[in-house]
């Protein structure tokens, strides 16, 4: 079954919202940003490095936002931001510009992770990997949700989204599963509690994707291709607009019944 068309004024849940997706410049964080400009909502991207990612994602979220892919606006003044969310100051910075450039945040999805594998950090230690796994991904989800989670609740309403995986619980043997089940894991249960902390006003969930093909996956060896089919009732990889679907569901009007969940998008593998 395909998404409703853009056109279809019921695709359109998020006119009027404002929303912040980190680690957007590629990948599942920028799948994510563009389906949720695609219903209406206006997205502040955030990337590390990749200016050219994020400006482009930037772009074409603004055209999609305004349900148009002709828009005739230049690139500058979009809304993107490049910080380091693994430092203090990369945490401020963005949470000041997306203050400054959004006003009220109606969504904060902290997608951004560290990527120990496909770059030069996977030529980094175990004991590396996995400290700087805990700065980007588990610190900054940590400090960056409590102090928007705050500022929802002051302003009376918000959501907020993690990113975890869905072996974190069941585990996977090997150097990758260690460090990402220990970091995924920390962010899926922190998650839980902040949700009984924000509790009514502010809702949080999390996402815990399965096999995506992403940077690594379209590069994995056979093995793992083979892995995939055998583990994935679904028979195939995920996609990062897999990932993007059920996240703009969560963070939409309908699903304000939905708060300390966490949310397998696996194919129907069972962890």
């Amino acid at each position: 079954m395909h998404p409703p068309s853009p056109n279809d004024p019921l695709f359109r849940t998020l006119e009027g919202f404002t929303a912040v997706v980190t680690g957007s410049s590629s990948g599942i964080g920028r799948a994510i940003a563009e389906r949720l400009a695609q219903s209406g909502a206006r997205v502040l991207v955030h990337g590390f490095k990749n200016e050219d990612g994020a400006s482009s994602c930037a772009q074409i979220c603004r055209d999609l936002q305004k349900g148009s892919s002709n828009s005739n606006d230049t690139t500058e003044g979009l809304d993107y931001v490049l910080s380091d969310l693994s430092q203090a100051e990369g945490r401020s910075k963005l949470l000041n510009e997306a203050q400054s450039k959004l006003g009220k945040i109606d969504i904060w999805i902290n997608n951004a992770g560290a990527d120990v594998i496909t770059d030069e950090n996977s030529q980094k230690s175990f004991e590396q990997k996995l400290e700087l796994l805990w700065k980007t991904d588990v610190e900054a989800t940590i400090l960056l949700s409590r102090a928007i989670g705050k500022i929802m609740l002051d302003a009376g309403s918000g959501v907020i989204l993690n990113m975890g995986w869905d072996q974190a619980q069941s585990g996977m043997e090997g150097d990758s599963g260690e460090y990402f089940s220990a970091s995924k894991g920390a962010v899926m249960a922190f998650s839980k509690s902040l949700a009984l902390s924000l509790a009514p006003k502010v809702r949080v969930n999390t996402l815990a994707p399965g096999w995506i093909k992403t940077a690594w996956g379209e590069k994995a060896e056979k093995y793992w291709n083979e892995r995939v089919l055998k583990e994935t009732p679904a028979q195939r990889w995920g996609r990062p607009e897999d990932v993007a679907h059920v996240a703009h569901h969560l963070v939409s009007p309908g699903s304000s019944y939905l708060t300390g969940q966490t949310i397998a998008i696996n194919g129907g593998a069972v962890r």
